[in-house]
C-alpha cells in the first residue's frame, strides 16, 4: 500500500494511491485501521508533499564501506552513527532544495528511509525492530560538505531548511512487490549523470540493528524517519539543476535546486 500526504483544493489529507492513478483519501492519520472518507482524486489533480511530518529525522552516517573509503575521514565505526536532522529541514517531492548563501559545497546523500509506525520504538531487540516498522520511502541527507569538516558536529551542515527531501510515498508491504528491504538497488541522478549506485544490502548496520540501537537511545514516536546511510558516489549540487534519488520497489524522489531563500520572519 502506497501511503500519501497530498495538496487538494479542500486542504491537505493522507491517502491512499491506487494501481489506476487515483488517490482514495483517508480519514485522519494512515497509522492504525486506515478507513476510507469515499473521497477520490486523479493523481495529477493533487500534488503531493512530504508523506508524513516527523517528529525528529535521525540519520545514520558511514554505513556503507565504500563511502567511508571515499570521505577519508577514517575507519568505518564500531557501532551506528547517528546524529539528527530537524523536522523544519523535511519537503516533499518536487520541493526546491535550497543552497545556503555563499555556499558551494551541498551535496546530494540517496538514502533509503525507514518510516515508525503506531506502536513506535522504546528498549526493543533487534528480533522485535520489524514491529515498530510503518514502512519505507526515500530520503536525500543533503548536506554542505565544507560545514561539516569545520564544525566538531553536523548539525549545521545537515540541518538546514530544506536538507531532508522524503517521499513521494510510504510504502508498507514491500515483500507483497517482491522485495526485501534488505536488498533494493539505491541510485541518485544529477542533472542526468548516475552518480550514486549502491545496494542496501551493504549496509554495515542493518535496519533491525539500527532502529534497535537507536530505541536504546531515545525513543522513536509514530511517523519518525530513519535515514540509513548513503552509498558513495556522493557530489555537489548547484542551483538550477535537480536531483532524482531512486530505491528499488520505492519508485523515484526528484528535487529542483534552487539559490537560498532568505525570507526574515521579523517585522
Amino acid at each position: 500500500m502506497r501511503i500519501v500526504r497530498y495538496a487538494s483544493p479542500t486542504g491537505m489529507s493522507f491517502g491512499v494511491l491506487d494501481g489506476d492513478g487515483q488517490v482514495a483519501q483517508i480519514e485522519g492519520h494512515p497509522f492504525g485501521q486506515i478507513s476510507f472518507t469515499g473521497q477520490r482524486h486523479a493523481a495529477a489533480d493533487v500534488r503531493l508533499l512530504s508523506p508524513i511530518l516527523p517528529s525528529k529525522v535521525v540519520c545514520v552516517g558511514k554505513n556503507y564501506a565504500d563511502h567511508v573509503a571515499e570521505m577519508k575521514t577514517g575507519d568505518a565505526p564500531e557501532e551506528p552513527l547517528i546524529f539528527l536532522k530537524p523536522s523544519t529541514s523535511v519537503i516533499g517531492p518536487g520541493d526546491a532544495i535550497r543552497i545556503p548563501p555563499g555556499s558551494t559545497n551541498v551535496h546530494h546523500e540517496a538514502e533509503l528511509a525507514v518510516v515508525i509506525g503506531a506502536r513506535g520504538a522504546r528498549h526493543v531487540t533487534e528480533e522485535q525492530a520489524a514491529a515498530s516498522i510503518f514502512g519505507y520511502t526515500i530520503g536525500n541527507d543533503v548536506t554542505e560538505r565544507d560545514m561539516q569538516r569545520a564544525d566538531n558536529q553536523w548539525t549545521r551542515a545537515k540541518g538546514f531548511d530544506s536538507f531532508c527531501p522524503i517521499g513521494p510515498w510510504i510504502e508498507t508491504d514491500l515483500p507483497g512487490i517482491g522485495k526485501d528491504p534488505a536488498d533494493l538497488g539505491v541510485t541518485c541522478t544529477v542533472d542526468g549523470e548516475l552518480r550514486q549506485d549502491g545496494r542496501t544490502s551493504q549496509l554495515l548496520f542493518g535496519i533491525p540493528t539500527l532502529i534497535s540501537y537507536i530505541s536504546q537511545i531515545m525513543t522513536l514516536l509514530p511517523g519518525d524517519v530513519v535515514l540509513t546511510g548513503t552509498p558513495a558516489g556522493v557530489g555537489p549540487l548547484r542551483a538550477g539543476g535537480s536531483v532524482t534519488v531512486a530505491i528499488e520497489g520505492l519508485g523515484e524522489l526528484t528535487n529542483s535546486v534552487t539559490g537560498a531563500d532568505t525570507t526574515s520572519t521579523a517585522r
